[in-house]
C-alpha cells in the first residue's frame, strides 16, 4: 500500500542548539490544513522571481501559540504567534497565497531593545519558530542578555511543519536505489526521483515547486514588513545560512546584521565539487582519529596505524573478503566499500574516538559489534535543495568517473555518505534547479561567518566562499568536530563570539 509523507517536524526545543546536519528527521505530526488554493496539481517549472517583487502585507496580529503536543512541553507563555499571508509564487505577487507561521518572544528589556533578530535553524525541514517559542528555554534557547536586547522572531518556512507541510508519496513504485551500480539502476534511481517529484506535486499542489531558498528569503523580508522593521539582524544555522545569503543578495539594505552558523556553500557547486568538499573533510577528520590514536592509551587499534588499518578494510571489501564483526569471529555477512564509507560518516560526524577506534578494531579482527548507520535521500531537502543547487549527473558513466575522482582526493574514507545522498536525491528530480539571483543594489553590514574546521555537513571549503561572497565579512573557526556551533553544551566560545557581534554591531 502506498504511504503519504508530510514535510513536517514536530516542535522540540532540545533540537534548536543540537547538532544538526543538512538532513533533519521526518516526522508525520500534524501540518495545517492546506488551502483550496494549493489544491490543484502544479507544474515543475517555475518562473524566475523578478528583484522586485513584492506583495502588500498586512501588520501582524499576534495571538496566543498553540500548546505542543506530547512529550514535548508548551511554548514559553510570553511567546505570541501569526500568520503571514505571503504569495505561492512571489513571480504572481497577486496571486494565490499562503500562509507562513510566525513567532515572537519579545525584548524582556525594552529601553535596550536593538530590534528584531529572525533566525533559521535550518534542516531544510527544521521548524524555525521554536527558535522563538522557546526562546528562554534554560537549555535550548538564547542567554538573558540576548533576550533583553532583541525581539526574537521565528518562523516555519513555506512547506514545513505549521507553514502547510507539504504532501508526497514516498513508495513509488519500489524503492530508490541507493548507490546504483550500473547505467540500469542510475536510469531507475532517476525514474523513481522522479516519480515522487511529480506526487509531491500532485498531492502538495504547486507549493512543491516554490519551496526553494529564494522564495523562503522573499517570504523573511514579508515578515519583516508585517513586524513594521526598516531592517532586522538574522542568525542562521547550517542551511539557514543559504537563506540568509539569498536575503543579502535580494534586500541588502533590510539587514542590519548577518551571522552565519555552519555555513553552506553560495556558489551553486556542481555534485562534484560538493561531494569532494565533503569528502575530503571526512578524510582530514579520519587522520585527526589517527592522530588521537597515537596518543591516547584508550584506543583499541593504539600502536597500529589507524589509516592503514582502514586502508586494509577497503581493499578486503574491495576483494568481497570483509565481513561482519560478531561475538565469536567474523560472521557471514559481507562488508562493501560503500557500506564502510556509510559507517565512517555516520561515526566520525558523532566524534566519539574511542568508539569509532573499538568498531573499527572490530572490523579489523571480526570479533566485537559494530553500530551500522542507513542514509538515504531526505523528502525535506530534495524538496529544497534540489531547487537551491545543481547537482545533476548526466549518466551513470559521469557518476562512476565522479566517484573515482572523489575517492582519490578521500583516499582513507572514499566518500562522504551524507553528501552523496544529497546529490542521489537530485538526480531525476524534475523540479528543475533555480539561478542564484542577481545581487540587487544597497550597502551590506559587515557579516560573520562561523565553522569548524572538521564540519561534516558544512565543510570549510564552503564557509571560505561563504565568507568571500560578501564585501565585508569575517571567519570565525574552530579546530573541532562538529556542526551547528551556536549552542550551550559545546564550546561556548563560538556561541560568545555571535552574541558579541549581534549587540555590539552599530547601525
Amino acid at each position: 500500500m502506498n504511504t503519504s509523507m508530510r514535510v513536517n517536524t514536530a516542535p522540540n526545543p532540545n533540537l534548536r542548539r543540537g547538532v544538526l546536519s543538512i538532513l533533519l528527521a521526518l516526522s508525520a505530526s500534524a501540518a495545517l490544513a492546506a488551502s483550496a488554493a494549493l489544491s490543484a496539481p502544479g507544474t515543475a517549472a517555475a518562473a524566475q522571481e523578478p528583484a522586485d517583487a513584492t506583495a502588500p502585507v498586512p501588520r501582524i496580529s499576534w495571538g496566543p501559540c498553540p500548546k505542543s503536543e506530547p512529550p514535548y512541553p508548551d511554548p514559553s507563555p510570553k511567546a505570541q504567534c501569526a500568520t503571514v499571508k505571503v504569495p505561492l509564487d512571489w513571480s504572481k505577487p497577486t496571486g494565490p497565497k499562503i500562509g507562513i507561521f510566525v513567532a515572537r518572544y519579545r525584548a524582556t528589556d525594552p529601553a535596550r531593545r536593538i530590534g528584531v533578530l529572525m533566525s533559521n535553524p535550518g534542516g531544510p525541514g527544521a521548524p524555525g519558530a521554536d527558535d522563538a517559542l522557546y526562546a528562554d528555554d534554560p537549555i535550548g534557547g538564547y542567554s538573558p542578555a540576548m533576550l533583553q536586547r532583541f525581539d526574537m522572531i521565528g518562523f516555519d518556512p513555506r512547506g514545513i511543519g505549521r507553514s502547510q507541510g507539504a504532501r508526497c508519496d514516498e513508495k513509488v513504485d519500489g524503492p530508490v536505489p541507493a548507490r546504483p551500480r550500473d547505467a540500469a539502476g542510475f536510469e531507475r534511481l532517476r525514474a523513481l526521483n522522479g516519480r515522487l517529484a511529480d506526487s509531491c506535486l500532485k498531492r502538495t499542489g504547486p507549493l512543491a515547486a516554490h519551496m526553494d531558498g529564494e522564495s523562503v528569503a522573499r517570504d523573511m523580508d514579508a515578515i519583516r514588513a508585517a513586524l513594521g522593521e526598516r531592517r532586522i539582524s538574522f542568525l542562521g544555522h547550517s542551511y539557514g545560512t543559504f537563506l540568509g545569503e539569498r536575503y543579502a543578495r535580494l534586500f541588502p539594505g533590510n539587514l542590519r546584521a548577518l551571522a552565519l552558523d555552519s555555513a553552506m556553500d553560495p556558489d551553486r557547486p556542481d555534485a562534484e565539487r560538493y561531494l569532494t568538499d565533503g569528502s575530503v573533510t571526512l578524510n582530514s577528520t579520519l587522520k585527526k582519529l589517527a592522530a588521537w590514536c597515537t596518543k591516547d592509551a584508550a584506543c583499541a587499534l593504539k600502536g597500529q596505524d589507524l589509516t592503514a588499518v582502514t586502508d586494509q578494510l577497503f581493499a578486503r571489501a574491495d576483494a568481497g573478503t570483509l565481513r561482519e564483526p560478531g561475538p565469536e569471529g567474523p560472521t557471514r555477512t559481507k562488508v562493501d566499500a560503500d557500506r564502510l564509507s556509510d559507517f565512517l560518516t555516520g561515526e566520525l560526524r558523532g566524534w566519539n574516538p574511542e568508539g569509532t577506534a573499538r568498531q573499527l578494531a572490530a572490523l579489523h579482527t571480526g570479533r566485537g559489534e559494530i553500530r551500522w548507520t542507513s542514509g538515504g535521500a531526505d523528502l525535506a531537502a530534495q524538496l529544497v535543495l534540489c531547487r537551491d543547487y545543481d547537482f545533476r549527473i548526466r549518466d551513470h558513466a559521469q557518476y562512476r568517473a565522479i566517484r573515482e575522482r572523489v575517492a582519490k582526493a578521500a583516499p582513507h574514507v572514499r566518500h562522504n555518505t551524507q553528501a552523496l545522498d544529497l546529490v542521489l536525491g537530485c538526480q531525476g528530480w524534475t523540479m528543475p534547479p533555480k539561478p542564484r539571483p542577481a545581487q540587487a543594489d544597497g550597502e551590506l553590514p559587515p557579516v560573520l561567518v562561523v565553522n569548524a574546521s572538521h564540519d561534516l555537513a558544512t565543510p570549510p571549503a564552503g564557509a571560505h566562499r561563504m565568507t568571500n561572497a560578501f564585501p565585508k565579512a569575517s571567519l570565525f573557526t574552530m579546530d573541532i568536530v562538529g556542526h551547528w556551533l551556536y549552542r550551550r553544551g559545546a564550546p561556548e566560545e563560538a556561541m560568545r563570539v555571535i552574541d558579541t557581534y549581534l549587540t555590539s554591531l552599530k547601525g
